[in-house]
């Protein structure tokens, strides 16, 4: 028997965010199939393939969360960063014109000057990264069928075991390594299976537009690792304050904590903060 359901790509299913978006779809959008697709599946900057999978499957529904998402690997690489976070999503989005679309972009379009950023703040980059995703939601928001979804750093289990912040810093530890962390840039973490059911009962709710969705507590980079090792005393974690004074790598915002305010009212459960979190022992999704 031929499965009816409308089809939802959501693509970087290989990654944190795109698995646990995937598999929350069987408790919060069952009436959705879903194909999950990884680079394994096909290269989303080979646009003539891209568009031969999308002609052949015609979803309804676009979920776009493959990024180059390293802001010192996309410092290094800024074509191939502009390549896979502009124009493979400007690509997307031309294909899924007549669809809904939910395209993931960064606290990171802001330069972290004030912080509690809403979205009617405008975008201010400061380094390769933040353009690019900045550059990609101008041409996602043009389409009044599309949506943008700023999000932060995020906890939770990825398919490798090394995405989440959470799981990067166990990592680290594990291999005996001191991690340093900056007590003077602060960002409002959130789980990755919080974000994965904001994101569908944002779909199912059909009010696109541009919407910020992180944790509800803005935390400093030490603050976060400092937390998360107090849950690990098992791997006798060693942290390094630092300060972005000190800092000698790209440029870094030093406070890009957002306003989720907007999104809250669209939800049926509050987003959480991070150590609220990691308390109820990191529950996994269904």
């Amino acid at each position: 028997m031929n499965d009816t359901r409308p089809l939802a790509w959501i693509t970087g299913a290989g990654g944190l965010i795109g698995s646990h978006i995937a598999r929350a779809a069987a408790a919060y959008a069952p009436e959705w199939r879903i194909r999950a697709l990884t680079r394994a599946d096909f290269d989303l900057t080979y646009f003539p393939e891209v568009q031969r999978q999308y002609e052949s499957d015609l979803p309804e529904l676009v979920i776009h969360c493959a990024a180059m998402s390293d802001p010192v690997a996309c410092e290094a690489q800024p074509a191939q960063a502009r390549l896979i976070n502009r124009e493979a999503t400007f690509y997307l989005s031309g294909l899924a014109q007549d669809i809904p679309m939910i395209f993931f972009s960064s606290d990171l379009v802001f330069d972290g000057k004030h912080g509690h950023y809403t979205e009617e703040d405008e975008p201010s980059p400061v380094n390769t990264y933040g353009r690019s995703k900045a550059e990609a939601e101008a041409l996602v928001l043009a389409n009044p069928l599309h949506t943008t979804v700023r999000t932060s750093i995020t906890a939770g289990k990825s398919p490798n075991g090394n995405r989440g912040i959470d799981e990067a810093m166990k990592l680290r530890w594990a291999k005996g390594d001191t991690v340093k962390l900056f007590a003077d840039e602060y960002r409002c973490p959130i789980p990755a299976e919080a974000t994965a059911r904001a994101v569908w009962e944002l779909a199912l709710a059909k009010r696109p537009g541009l919407y910020h969705l992180t944790g509800s507590e803005r935390l400093s980079r030490l603050e976060v690792g400092q937390s998360i090792a107090a849950n690990h005393p098992e791997l006798n974690p060693q942290i390094q304050p630092s300060s972005l004074s000190k800092h000698e790598g790209p440029p870094r915002s030093a406070d890009t904590s957002l306003n989720c305010s907007k999104l809250q009212h669209l939800l049926s459960f509050p987003l959480p903060g991070f150590r609220e979190w990691l308390a109820s022992g990191t529950p996994q999704p269904a």
